[in-house]
């Protein structure tokens, strides 16, 4: 009985995270270095992005005209900026060996910091194994280096800033995670409500004022040709093909294409979002959705209390269920944008208050179904099946959440204190 009751103390209390992650992290770092030297790289967009970085370099600035073999080039300056480094690391972009190094480096950040984002939220360390086990997610960085890898590692690098109240440098982060790809604006609309709440409604209009004025910052190189480069780089009206789908598989082709099926998607979202916000995200103000409005022109007096009621388990929990209600909604899914996902599940699965057995299992099968290639009704049924769990079971699993007002103290050296 003795040995029972440790076996349950060490997977269920958040204490032993703090030697838990560490061990964690170096055996993932030894399977990083099998992975690259064992398995195949697969060449899909590295070329194409070091094609347009070696226009870019030439002088081109009209985003019309920086094209590689998948086409014209569609992500914003930020990305430019780190694929252009690359290029100059990476032997013009010839030595994918050193690439495939630097993603794996780019992993264990990434794992890291998010492992540190799971403590400040004090979550048990059962968890914590789901976090390295995706077959997917290595091969997203590492055999295949896409640019998603850098929009999460700058996503959870700002929820970590947020949850440690830097709050001018985690919308920094976030927002050169948004110049990287345009997916980064599913969470968006939740740090709005973040911000006003924790912030006021002057620091949370500067908040927005630095998305605005980096991502300038980030378009500055295209100044000249700012039409082209806006116009490509926040594309919001972009074809999808079906034969890339992860999700719409079991929908018919002629569905997935029309005009009524895009549209419904995109009011099942607002709705979404409007809901989560008026029922959810806007609990640590204590107020209605009209009061909450006022706070936009007037700062309360209960300022402080509400800011303390902000904590770091609800800026993870409001952030990742608004991105993952964003790819629950999405129009078509790749393959790589299960990197936004598969450090996303594990917390929401768990804070919808799951039987861990149901946690593992719910993992297992998505990882099951991003793994299916190409893509079959039964995988992109499980793929929408499991998003939709995880969005309703996280919105029921908070429906008790009760954000006292007693002082919150930061998360100091990695230790979660008590919120």
């Amino acid at each position: 009985m003795e040995l029972l009751r440790q076996g349950i103390n060490l997977a269920t209390n958040p204490k032993h995270t703090r030697w838990i992650c560490p061990l964690l992290l170096i055996a993932d770092a030894a399977l990083c270095g099998v992975i690259i030297e064992r398995i195949p790289y697969t060449e899909i967009d590295w070329k194409a992005y070091m094609q347009q970085i070696e226009i870019y370099i030439k002088g081109e600035r009209d985003y019309k005209n920086i094209v590689g073999q998948t086409g014209p080039l569609v992500y914003p300056g930020a990305h430019v900026l780190i694929y252009r480094l690359l290029h100059k690391l990476t032997d013009q972009g010839r030595d994918i060996h050193t690439a495939q190094y630097i993603f794996a480096f780019v992993y264990l950040l990434t794992l890291g910091i998010v492992m540190q984002c799971y403590r400040a939220s004090k979550v048990p360390p059962y968890v914590f194994p789901l976090l390295i086990l995706s077959k997917r997610l290595h091969s997203i960085f590492m055999l295949r280096c896409f640019n998603d890898c850098f929009a999460v590692l700058f996503l959870f690098s700002a929820i970590y800033f947020y949850q440690r109240r830097s709050w001018h440098l985690g919308t920094l982060l976030y927002t050169t995670g948004l110049n990287v790809k345009m997916s980064l604006l599913l969470p968006l609309p939740a740090i709005g409500l973040l911000a006003l709440q924790a912030l006021g409604s002057r620091e949370a209009i500067t908040q927005a004022m630095i998305i605005g004025q980096v991502t300038i910052a980030y378009g500055y190189p295209f100044r000249k040709r700012a039409p082209s480069y806006f116009s490509r780089a926040f594309e919001l009206t972009r074809e999808f093909l079906y034969q890339w789908t992860v999700n719409w598989r079991f929908v018919p082709e002629s569905t997935f294409l029309s005009k009524p099926f895009a549209l419904s998607l995109l009011a099942f979202h607002a709705s979404l979002l409007i809901w989560f916000a008026t029922t959810r995200w806007i609990k640590p103000s204590r107020r209605s959705p009209r009061q909450l409005l006022k706070l936009l022109i007037e700062e309360p007096r209960d300022q402080d209390e509400m800011a303390q009621r902000v904590t770091p388990q609800f800026i993870m929990t409001t952030l990742l269920t608004a991105t993952t209600i964003g790819m629950l909604c999405a129009r078509s899914l790749h393959y790589q944008f299960y990197a936004y996902i598969a450090w996303t599940t594990p917390f929401l699965l768990w804070k919808a208050g799951f039987h861990p057995i149901i946690q593992y299992a719910l993992w297992a099968a998505q990882e099951w179904a991003w793994n299916v290639y190409p893509s079959t009704p039964a995988s992109s049924a499980t793929v929408v099946s499991v998003l939709a769990i995880t969005v309703f079971g996280s919105w029921w699993g908070t429906r008790n959440d009760v954000h006292d007002s007693k002082p919150h103290h930061a998360v100091v050296e990695g230790h979660a204190h008590t919120e």
